[in-house]
């Protein structure tokens, strides 16, 4: 009985196949007769023949390439700057001159505006006249001023690295205990603090 079921199976699957191959085979042709090139027509996504159908191009001519380089810019500036905005600082125009005196001078660029947030708040408490945002040279015997900010901030980057980093005071625990050696800590934990919110 399974022998029939395959023969009358067989002969089913070659009439189809030979009723449909016929249709296939002229679909075809009839297509590849209508889509002929138009000869006189290079523009690429549209055809004017009339005869057919519009035919696409799915790719251009020219491949397009991107030129170009990055290049890698040092964000310290920015750091500096967003952090001097964030407190409305007189200081945040000086933001790069403030990495470019940490550079020359080889300290943490943080350390200068962070000791200026400890002692001034960031310059809103200063001697008038005098753009020294740090406390350098405030003492019992008289104030030191500053002609300009950037007199200022070079002055005690170059200060705190020959008189407290040359000599061993490194952290900012070592460096309070010269810079202002009656705090109870606190000044350090500021200017940890400070440096901390510049990353």
């Amino acid at each position: 009985m399974s022998s029939d079921y395959s023969f009358w199976k067989n002969i089913v699957l070659i009439v189809v196949f030979f009723a449909i191959t016929p249709i296939t085979l002229g679909i075809t042709m009839f297509s590849l007769i209508s889509f002929k090139p138009n000869q006189s027509n290079h523009v690429l996504g549209a055809s004017t023949s009339r005869s057919g159908a519009k035919v696409y191009a799915s790719l251009p001519d020219e491949f397009p390439t991107v030129n170009g380089s990055a290049s890698a810019r040092d964000a310290r500036p920015e750091i500096v700057k967003q952090y001097l905005a964030s407190y409305d600082s007189s200081l945040v125009d000086y933001s790069e001159f403030i990495v470019l005196m940490a550079d020359k001078y080889g300290i943490d660029y943080r350390l200068i505006p962070a000791i200026a947030q400890q002692e001034s708040n960031l310059c809103k408490h200063i001697p008038p006249g005098g753009f020294n945002c740090w406390g350098w040279g405030i003492h019992s015997r008289g104030t030191l001023g500053f002609d300009s900010y950037e007199h200022g901030i070079e002055t005690v980057t170059e200060g705190i690295k020959s008189e407290y980093i040359d000599k061993g005071f490194v952290t900012p625990e070592e460096i309070m205990s010269k810079y202002t050696p009656l705090s109870n800590g606190s000044w350090a934990a500021g200017v940890n603090q400070f440096m901390s919110e510049m990353q």
